[in-house]
């Protein structure tokens, strides 16, 4: 099948999901296509449905958006602009990127001289047409390729003949934070990508008929490649080890020298790989630094994706479904079922404190053994992430700093079954999280969709809410066709925790956040209200962050489409984090710091910490005295002395002794 055919069978009749079975259906559907269809009708099908950026799906929407007139109207100059959009929406967007959109017409305009469809006289009329095109459409643009899918699809669900329709599908996004998300998740995936070397140039062309630099046939060499706004793909004209000369996309040509070829300098040595160094003819990928100097860049191998929502009705304000929308539609946010880690912890936390246990409750972290049947696979030796160990600690510190054997000991000491069944009241399915002890650590399988849902409970005071993205879908007229009535938080029917259980888990998850594994996030964030936990998977294949603040909540994932390591040290508080922090930065800038009042039913318990022998306080469930009885394993069960007193004062209390931070999952 054709290349048009292949994409229409992928983008308009398929889901992105990324199976052997979906290119199998793939396959066969474009074999169907093209025995069903003219050529001509195909390539109608594709010209009304491909997507050309602000919002617009197909020619005849592209025309409207970009010069309000229809597509029979448009003139060659207007057409030419269009024709250009599909290879790199973003990159030739006449609103976004005037200047390029503008050497991408005039390459249109060659080609469409040199194959003869325009003759020269039109030719020059079309160079020197200026184009009025609609800037004050910028106001609503975002990038949210991946939401724009979702809302696609539903609107085509609900009304098949959504294209022919003419409807309007109006979403919860918001624009600061849809372009802080986009902006975040994009610079932490290639800061990442240079913590781990440059693998050498992308592919090479051959340039033996390239007459100049001024020959048009550089452009059709870069023709194939996707561009971006911050990864440029670019053809190298000369390079040595002191500077290296490249053709952009739409004839610019720029030099590289200096700080700018260090990423890549290991590639410019004559003695380099000769299928990756750095040469004439190589295709590689460009970017600026903050000073506007070109550096030597490349396309991320590894995805990302970030959603985040109110969660009070569960509102979406923000969705990225992975590192670039035209390279890869699968969407990770929704698609991708990934361990959690050790962002699975506070689920079990949470329901260890409905079996009377509290954050001064002690646990010893010490090494275990496991047996194949409390794992249901083999024998298993875990270990914390640094291999170190502290004895005997209360919860509320092991949670701090994501201790695995507190962890796994807990679970024990709850039963896994009852963990199993528990963490469903959030959203989370049973059957991809097995009750066995590895649930401790998040060897179960989850989306970053379910992650959203899951801690807006914490976030909302203890209502399941159910996230959504489309608000209301229009007709052509204006008329509203069908909207959303979503829930809100607050109505008694859809609490699933003790709003006891909430305030508690809040109180600790913001202590991660202040000296935890999370740290980064409160001393760059200066916010006492944020809350959150970081999670790494067995050999740091996945990356987590899953924080909020009252009014939003944000879910942070890095990893390969296709699992595999990350790299040492790649935890979630490395990988992931930055990308909530960034986000959040931009979101919650003039966002008042908000703390929930304390739930009636608690009693204030003191007692001496452990580790450190310094006076702790905390809060508990009235009726969780007596202290449930320990495990077999013996770990001073009369450490606390308890004392049994009305609330005074926040569970962040000066007499708490703070925990240094440290590095761990």
């Amino acid at each position: 099948a054709s290349t048009i055919t292949m994409q229409v069978a992928r983008n308009f009749f398929l889901t992105s999901e990324k199976t052997l079975t979906r290119k199998l259906y793939e396959a066969l559907l474009a074999f169907k296509i093209e025995n069903s269809l003219s050529k001509d009708e195909i390539l109608e099908v594709y010209l009304n449905q491909i997507y050309l950026g602000q919002r617009a799906y197909g020619f005849a929407a592209a025309a409207r958006i970009y010069f309000g007139k229809g597509i029979k109207d448009t003139t060659i100059a207007e057409m030419a602009m269009l024709a250009g959009l599909p290879k790199a929406p973003s990159s030739f967007n006449p609103v976004a990127n005037p200047k390029r959109a503008q050497l991408r017409q005039h390459y249109v305009l060659r080609r469409m001289r040199d194959l003869n469809f325009i003759d020269a006289q039109q030719f020059e009329t079309a160079l020197a047409e200026p184009l009025q095109v609609r800037r004050q459409i910028d106001n609503f643009a975002v990038r949210s390729d991946h939401a724009a899918e979702m809302a696609r699809l539903i609107a085509i669900e609900s009304f098949p003949d959504a294209y022919s329709a003419g409807i309007k599908v109006i979403t919860t996004l918001t624009r600061k934070e849809q372009e802080a998300a986009h902006r975040s998740l994009r610079q932490a995936v290639i800061a990442y990508d240079r913590r781990h070397g440059y693998r050498g140039a992308e592919a090479y062309v051959d340039m033996k008929h390239v007459a100049g630099e001024n020959d048009a046939a550089l452009e059709d060499l870069l023709d194939d490649v996707r561009d971006a706004p911050d990864l440029r793909a670019a053809l190298v004209l000369e390079a040595s080890p002191a500077r290296v000369r490249a053709y952009l996309p739409g004839g610019e040509i720029v030099t590289v020298e200096g700080a700018g070829l260090k990423f890549a300098q290991n590639m410019l040595d004559a003695k380099a790989p000769p299928n990756r160094r750095l040469r004439r003819g190589a295709i590689i990928r460009l970017n600026q630094d903050g000073g506007g100097r070109w550096q030597i860049a490349q396309w991320p191998g590894v995805e990302a994706a970030f959603v985040a929502a109110d969660p009070g009705d569960g509102a979406i304000r923000a969705l990225v479904g992975g590192f670039d929308f035209t390279t890869n539609k699968f969407n990770h946010v929704t698609q991708a079922w990934r361990q959690p880690g050790s962002s699975m912890k506070p689920f079990v936390y949470s329901a260890a404190l409905e079996k009377g246990y509290h954050p001064l409750s002690v646990f010893p972290d010490e090494p275990l053994s496991i047996s194949a049947g409390e794992t249901g696979s083999q024998a298993w030796e875990p270990r914390n992430y640094d291999g170190k160990y502290e004895g005997p600690m209360t919860l509320r510190h092991a949670l701090t700093k994501s201790k695995n054997m507190v962890s796994i000991r807990l679970l024990r000491a709850i039963d896994p079954h009852y963990a199993q069944d528990y963490v469903t009241r959030f959203g989370f399915e049973a059957d991809k999280n097995p009750p066995y002890l590895t649930l401790a650590l998040g060897a179960g399988s989850v989306t970053p969709w379910q992650q959203l849902a899951a801690y807006s409970v914490f976030a909302n005071g203890g209502y399941k809410i159910e996230p959504y993205l489309v608000k209301r879908i229009l007709d052509a007229d204006g008329n509203v066709l069908a909207e959303a009535h979503p829930v809100r938080a607050g109505d008694e029917s859809l609490r699933v925790i003790d709003p006891r259980n909430a305030w508690v888990m809040n109180s600790m998850l913001q202590d991660v956040v202040r000296r935890g594994t999370a740290a980064r996030a409160g001393q760059t964030l200066r916010r006492t209200d944020l809350a959150g936990k970081t999670g790494t998977t067995n050999d740091y294949v996945d990356a987590w962050f899953c924080g909020y603040q009252s009014s939003l909540v944000g879910i942070a994932w890095m990893g390969f489409g296709q699992p595999r390591r990350l790299g040492n040290g790649e935890t979630g508080g490395r990988a992931a984090l930055p990308i909530w922090i960034d986000f959040m930065q931009a979101a919650l800038r003039d966002v008042p710091e908000t703390q929930p009042a304390m739930p009636a039913g608690m009693l204030r318990i003191e007692g001496n910490d452990p580790v450190s022998g310094a006076p702790v306080a905390d809060y508990v469930y009235r009726e969780s005295l007596p202290e449930p009885p320990a495990e077999k394993e013996s770990f001073l069960p009369d450490f606390l002395r308890l004392f049994g007193k009305e609330p005074v004062a926040p569970v962040q209390d000066a007499r708490i002794q703070p925990l240094a931070p440290e590095r761990s999952p």
